[in-house]
């Protein structure tokens, strides 16, 4: 059978309109993966405590990162996508789990090329419900309704790939200052319920190995110190971008970087590891939002690293996966 690739990143508004945010947030805060509440509660959350102000604010946001090509993370993806396929035999697709492209739309692509069998690459590197796993249950879902002859394959996560963390080494080498106190690793957080639960289901299936959010990023942060040589008292871990009262993973990337100050952490160092491509969460929240706090109390150098993006170390990375599951097939 005709083998192809599907790309799938976490998505973006259509637009900075405040119409195109809401549709975006409503879309991405009703999935039952990442508000995992009961359908009503969450529908009473979501239509009564965030849509009605969140998505304006979200859209200044938005307008403070937006690219001319648009959304900086589909622009990004999409920059992947192009390269992959210039270097690959195989058609390659793209699909965001919430919006446009979507996942169904790259599907149809592939079918209409006579691709039947599919490696799908949720680009997320830390496997958690709210990210590789929906994407997983949704491009399945789309599958088993709309091309019942496509033959599915998951990467379902690469945190501890040596490829992987010798490429994301190597990038943040390339940004690092010279001198610096702290090097900053800061992920995306997620509620402790879902950590809690990945607990829970470790402990049913002790077979699978399972690990929670938290452990795979303190793994991919250690690999990464050990890969470029550096002392432990440089690195720090933080988690990012809260929503609502119910606690998350802590410790708190907005309060580190509010009291590193004060404990002699003058020149800071900072990236986002849970994302390959730049976003609303890298270039506003923490390149932008995160220098804010930091030098309001006290900071007075503040690096942020870009991510992988569609550097060429990276997109020969993804090749070497795509090449080692075509032989595999072959």
């Amino acid at each position: 059978m005709k083998k192809g690739v599907l790309l799938i990143n976490l998505g973006s508004p259509d637009s900075t309109d405040v119409k195109d945010v809401k549709k975006y947030l409503r879309e991405f805060l009703m999935d039952p993966l990442v508000i995992d509440s009961p359908y009503l509660i969450r529908k009473l959350v979501v239509e009564l405590a965030i849509l009605p102000t969140r998505p304006a604010a979200s859209a200044e946001a938005y307008k403070k990162i937006w690219w001319e090509e648009g959304s900086p993370l589909i622009t990004l993806s999409k920059r992947v996508q192009k390269k992959i396929a210039a270097k690959s035999e195989l058609p390659i697709a793209l699909g965001m789990r919430y919006q446009n492209p979507s996942i169904q739309s790259a599907m149809q692509e592939l079918h209409d090329k006579g691709v039947r069998e599919v490696l799908v690459i949720p680009l997320y590197p830390q496997y958690t419900m709210s990210s590789t796993e929906t994407v997983v249950l949704k491009t399945n879902e789309l599958q088993k309704k709309f091309f019942k002859d496509m033959n599915l394959t998951f990467l379902n996560s690469f945190y501890n790939r040596p490829d992987y963390i010798k490429v994301l080494a190597d990038r943040i080498k390339e940004q690092l200052p010279e001198h610096y106190d702290k090097l900053l690793f800061s992920f995306h957080g997620i509620p402790e319920r879902h950590d809690n639960k990945a607990i829970a289901k470790g402990k049913k299936y002790p077979d699978l190995n399972i690990k929670t959010y938290r452990d795979q990023c303190y793994e991919t942060t250690e690999l990464v110190r050990q890969e470029l040589g550096l002392p432990e008292d440089k690195i720090f871990v933080s988690f990012q971008s809260r929503l609502g009262k119910d606690p998350w993973i802590k410790p708190y990337t907005d309060f580190i970087l509010r009291d590193f100050p004060a404990e002699g952490v003058k020149n800071l160092a900072i990236v986002a590891p849970a994302f390959v491509s730049d976003c609303l969460e890298t270039l506003e929240e923490i390149a932008m939002g995160g220098m804010e706090i930091f030098e309001e109390n006290g900071g007075e150098h503040y690096t942020y690293l870009a991510c992988l993006n569609d550097t060429g170390p990276w997109i020969d990375v993804l090749l070497k996966w795509i090449n080692g599951w075509k032989s595999s097939k072959s």
